[in-house]
This record gives C-alpha cells, structure tokens and sequence, in this order.
C-alpha cells in the first residue's frame, strides 16, 4: 500500500507539473515562392530599352522582401519542343563585334529588365527586341541558400517550389 501511495504521488506531481513555454520550434518546410511570366516585351528608342514593373501590379499577392532572391530568366527559343530558358544575365556576342547583354536589376517593390552593351540597339535584329518572353522567379532567402537547386535551371528552381504545371505560372502579357 506504502508503495501504490508514493508511486500516486510521484504520478501526481509529474502530471501536474508545468511551467515557462519553451521558444517556437523552427518553421516546417513550407515554402513560399513564386514563378511568373511576361510576354511580349518590347525594347526600343522610347522605352530606353528597358522595361520597368512593380511587383505589385504584376503579382498584387505575393509579399516581397529584401531577402527574397529575384532570378530573371530569358526564354531563347525551342529545341524538340521543349522551352530553352536562360538564367540573366545573358550575354550575345553579335556578327558585327558588338555584345548584347540582357540584364535586370530590382527592389523589394519593382524590377527592371534593360538591355546592355557597344553597338546600336537600335539597329538590332528584332527577334533581339520585340516580343521577347521572361519568367521571374522569387525565392525566400533561406531556401535559394540551403537547398540543392540548380538556380541556372528553371525547371529545377519550378520542381522545388513544388510549381508541378506550366499552368501554375501566372502569364501576363505586357500592353501594345
């Protein structure tokens, strides 16, 4: 009996022993990112060729932060029907010596996409120029540095977002 009584006891005060709450344990692995298209970019004399948007007028639900990692990726054609995506910057070495550079630059609010180089852009081809096609991709500081991810890939970076479809990319198509 002696010993139900302690064993009562000590069961007592372990169960009702409580204190202080501990710090919150380290956010799961939920990540937040996201992937967008702009289609039919146009670089010319009047836009400086460059083009200029808000993040915000682009995708108005997505946060951005400072830490955030922005890629910009070119898209250069297709190869046996599959889409050639090109991490910017992206540099041409053009016939007549000249280098084109695609090249981009942001904040936490806007982003810009700007040509760069020698040479005249105006006189450039058009498909260098009109109706060009990027995918922005922004990713959250900790899992751009801490994951194995081939940012040069498009694909990889869309697969560890867990972006399964081409149909989750929100398109937008820039006014003419």
């Amino acid at each position: 009996m002696k010993k139900l009584f302690t064993l009562l006891l000590v069961t007592s005060i372990l169960i009702s022993c409580t204190g202080e709450q501990g710090p919150p344990g380290p956010q799961g692995p939920y990540i937040v990112g996201n992937v967008f298209e702009i289609e039919n970019v146009d670089f010319n004399v009047s836009n400086d060729f460059s083009f200029f948007g808000y993040f915000n007028e682009f995708i108005p639900q997505v946060e951005i932060y400072t830490s955030d990692v922005v890629l910009v990726y070119l898209w250069e054609g297709m190869d046996n029907g599959n889409d050639i995506w090109s991490l910017m910057p992206q540099t041409f070495y053009m016939t007549d010596g000249g280098i084109l550079e695609y090249n981009f630059n942001h904040t936490d609010e806007d982003f810009a996409i700007y040509l760069n180089g020698n040479g005249n852009f105006a006189n450039l081809d058009p498909s260098y120029t009109q109706d060009q096609i990027f995918r922005i991709a922004i990713l959250p500081a900790d899992f751009a540095q801490n994951n194995n991810v081939d940012i040069t890939n498009i694909y990889d970076v869309m697969s560890a977002l867990e972006i399964t479809s081409e149909k989750n990319i929100q398109t937008l198509e820039v006014a003419k």
